[in-house]
């Protein structure tokens, strides 16, 4: 009886186990904190030295997104929202700023190069903020390959964020892609993540110290 008592709690043990790692929460707002680091060996010093300290800031709230790049050299807002169908670009150049707009058809362009990627997974995983990660290795049409983390327990609400990212089932907390230079290959990993609502303050437009371009 013992036996059979012990073993059933075994069984409901491994039960809730695997229902907990498999369990998925559905993200509507959130902030996460990436990390720029350089590991290719071939990569420019001067790029090196002008990124090193590079951080990403990613704001979801409902169909609307931004993310910061911010670098020792210019810091560049895009501000994205799916109802709208618009980025607004903000770039700061030591004391100049410039503001833009980009529309649908100016998006397509920027994500022509996405068009036809192809995830390959892999039996690899990784722990990135206490979330398991899958990896997978993106591959573009014109040959280059990209390593890409993501948890299957987040799912964000909107998907447009990171139109690259879009068909892969879960929240991509650490990828590989080039610098601004295009020469230049860096993995952005996530340091930090909170679930908190996003202040919608955030995606305000500033109207005054800007260029219009």
């Amino acid at each position: 009886m013992k036996k059979s008592v012990c073993l059933l709690i075994l069984l409901i043990g491994s039960f809730i186990g695997v229902f907990s790692q498999q369990e998925q929460k559905l993200v509507a707002e959130c902030t996460v904190v990436f990390d720029l680091i350089i590991e290719d060996p071939t990569a420019n010093p001067q790029v090196v030295k002008s990124l090193n300290g590079t951080t990403k800031m990613l704001y979801i709230k409902g169909n609307r997104s931004r993310t910061d790049l911010l670098s020792p050299a210019f810091i560049q807002t895009n501000i994205f929202s799916a109802r709208a169908d618009t980025v607004i670009v903000l770039r700061e150049l030591g004391n100049s700023k410039y503001l833009s707009y980009l529309n649908s058809r100016k998006i397509a362009e920027q994500n022509r190069k996405y068009q036809g990627m192809v995830f390959t997974p892999t039996q690899d995983t990784k722990i990135v903020l206490g979330y398991e990660c899958k990896k997978v290795i993106a591959k573009l049409p014109d040959g280059s390959t990209y390593k890409v983390y993501y948890t299957s327990t987040i799912i964000p609400s909107n998907r447009e964020f990171e139109p690259q990212f879009k068909s892969l089932p879960g929240f991509v907390l650490e990828y590989e892609t080039l610098s601004e230079d295009g020469k230049t290959k860096v993995n952005y990993s996530a340091s930090k993540i909170n679930f908190a609502p996003v202040p919608a303050s955030r995606f305000e437009v500033p109207k005054v110290g800007y260029r219009v371009l």
